[in-house]
C-alpha cells in the first residue's frame, strides 16, 4: 500500500502514519506545521516530511489512499489535487475501518470516560497476552504508541464524537461499526460543533444504529439520558448489557472492588472509574476473559495520563492532575476525590479552555459541578479567549453559572500562582483540572514545590 497523509503532524495522525509504516506500507505526508513530539517521532521512523507546507506534486496517481486530517482546510491544494485525480480520500476513522474490516471491532463512546475505559480494556488484554490492535487518545504506560495496526484479530477503538475531517463533518465514531459497543454516558459537550443538546444526542442514537447486527451494546444504566435514549430506540437485533457502580469498599483511601464474586484492590478510585471498570469487564468478558483474570490484571492499572494522575504527595497533601473540562467530567473527578478522602479539604482548581467552557451561554451547565469542593478556583486567560477569537467572558457570568459560594476567579497566571503560594494545604487534596496547560504553568514543578513546603504528619 502507498499512502499519503495530508496533515501528518496531528497528535493521532502521526501515530497512524507510524503504525502503517511499521506494517510495511509506503508512507509519506505533509503539513504546514509539525510540533513535538510528532516531529521527533516521525523523524525516528524516517517519515518526517523534508519540507514544511503543502505541495500538489506530493499527490500522484499511484497512491492507494489519501488520509485527510482535521487540520487541513477544504481548499488545501493537495486535497484539491487528490479530488481531481479521483483518488480514495479517507478521514482518520474511515481509514481505521478500512484496516479493520476483518477484525472484531470494539468501540468505546460517550461524553466522558472513553479514554480510561479504553485504557482499562487495553491493559487487561495486554496483561493476558491477547493479540489486538488499538486506537486511544492518550499516552498509556506500557504502550509505545497510541495507534497500532497489524494483522491482529481484534481492534479496540476510543470512539470520539468530534467531526472526522474538514470534508466529512460526521462524528468519528459513526465510521467504526462496532461488534462490541460501549456508551459511558451522555452530557452535552462541543457546543461549537453541536449547538443544541438535541443535535448532540442524535449523534449517539446514530452510533447505536451503527452497531453490527448480532452485536452488543454495553451501557451505563445509571445515566438517565442514555437510559431513556435506549428505551426509546431499542433495537431487537443486538444484545444489551447495562452496568452501574459495582460493589466496593474504601479503606484508608484504597478501593477494593467486587466483580462477579472476585475481589481485588485498585490503584484508581472514584465512582466514575468503577463504572469504567465494569464496562471494561463486560467488554473483556465478550472477548473470553474471566472475572478472576480481569480483576487480577486491573490491580496493576494505574490510569491513563492526566486522568486523576497523582503528581506529588506526602502524608498531609495529595496533588492530582485531571483532563476534566466538561461539566460532567469536572463533577465526576471532584466527587471522586472528595468521596475517597472525605476528611480532607479539597481545593478544586479548574481552567476553562475549550470553546464550550469559554462560552458565556454554556456557563449554566457547570451548576453543581463544584458542590463537593471546599475551595473553588476557576482560571481562564484572556490570551486563550483572544486565540479562539471569542468575546470576553465576564467573571460574574462564571460565578452565576457555577453557583458556588466563595468561588475565586483568576484571569492571569501570575495571580493564580501567587494565590497558590499563600495557601495552607495541610490535610488537603488539590485537584488541577484542564484540557490545556494553565497558560504555561508548570503544574508538575509547582506540585512538587507544594509538597516540599507542607509539613508531614
Amino acid at each position: 500500500m502507498n499512502v499519503h497523509f495530508i496533515s501528518i503532524g496531528g497528535s493521532v495522525m502521526h501515530q497512524l502514519a507510524i503504525a502503517l509504516h511499521k506494517k510495511g506500507y509506503t508512507v509519506a505526508g505533509s503539513d504546514d506545521e509539525i510540533f513535538e513530539p510528532a516531529a521527533s517521532n516521525l523523524s525516528a521512523e524516517g517519515i518526517l516530511p523534508t519540507s514544511i507546507g503543502w505541495n500538489p506534486a506530493n499527490i500522484t496517481p499511484d497512491l492507494d489512499a489519501v488520509i485527510l486530517g482535521m487540520h487541513a482546510k477544504e481548499d488545501n491544494p493537495e486535497l484539491l489535487k487528490a479530488k481531481s485525480l479521483g483518488l480514495p480520500i479517507h478521514s482518520f476513522p474511515e481509514y481505521i475501518f478500512q484496516e479493520s474490516i476483518d477484525k472484531q471491532r470494539v468501540v468505546i463512546g460517550g461524553s466522558h470516560g472513553k479514554t480510561t475505559t479504553t485504557s482499562m480494556i487495553m491493559h487487561a488484554l495486554k496483561q493476558l497476552n491477547k493479540d489486538f490492535d488499538y486506537l486511544v487518545g492518550a499516552k498509556l504506560e506500557g504502550f509505545s504508541q497510541s495507534v497500532k495496526i497489524t494483522q491482529a484479530p481484534i481492534i479496540v477503538c476510543e470512539g470520539d464524537e468530534y467531526p472526522a475531517s474538514t470534508i466529512e463533518r460526521k462524528p468519528k465514531f459513526h465510521f467504526l461499526f462496532p461488534h462490541i459497543a460501549i456508551l459511558t454516558g451522555i452530557a452535552w459537550d462541543h457546543i461549537n460543533v453541536f449547538p443544541t443538546f438535541e443535535f448532540y444526542l442524535e449523534q449517539f442514537e446514530i452510533f447505536i444504529n451503527k452497531i453490527e447486527t448480532g452485536g452488543i451494546l454495553i451501557y451505563n444504566e445509571s445515566d438517565e439520558v442514555l437510559r431513556n435514549l435506549i428505551k426509546k430506540n431499542k433495537r431487537t437485533d443486538i444484545r444489551y448489557q447495562p452496568y452501574s457502580v459495582p460493589s466496593h469498599t474504601i479503606n484508608n483511601g484504597i478501593t477494593t472492588v467486587n466483580i462477579d464474586g472476585v475481589e481485588g484492590r485498585l490503584s484508581v478510585f472514584g465512582n466514575h472509574n468503577l463504572l469504567n471498570l465494569l464496562a471494561a469487564y463486560y467488554t473483556c468478558k465478550e472477548l473470553g476473559i474471566t472475572a478472576i483474570d480481569f480483576v487480577a490484571a486491573m490491580q496493576h492499572f494505574t490510569g491513563a495520563a492526566k486522568r486523576l494522575e497523582l503528581l506529588s504527595s506526602n502524608s498531609s497533601v495529595n496533588i492530582y492532575r485531571d483532563f476534566a473540562h466538561a461539566p460532567s467530567k469536572v463533577k465526576a473527578s471532584v466527587d471522586a476525590v472528595k468521596h475517597q478522602f472525605p476528611n480532607r479539604t479539597l481545593f478544586g482548581i479548574l481552567e476553562l479552555h475549550t470553546y464550550s467552557s469559554l462560552n458565556e451561554n454554556f456557563m449554566p451547565q457547570f451548576n453543581g459541578a463544584f458542590d463537593q469542593v471546599d475551595v473553588g478556583v476557576v482560571f481562564y486567560s484572556n490570551h486563550a479567549l483572544a486565540l479562539k477569537r471569542m468575546p470576553p467572558l465576564p467573571s460574574e457570568k462564571v460565578i452565576e453559572g457555577f453557583n458556588k459560594p466563595g468561588l475565586i476567579i483568576f484571569n492571569e497566571k501570575s495571580s493564580l500562582q501567587q494565590w497558590i503560594s499563600q495557601q495552607n494545604f495541610n490535610n488537603s487534596n488539590i485537584l488541577f483540572m484542564s484540557s490545556g496547560n494553565f497558560d504555561g504553568i508548570d503544574i508538575i514543578s509547582l506540585s512538587q514545590a507544594i509538597t516540599q513546603q507542607q509539613p508531614t504528619k
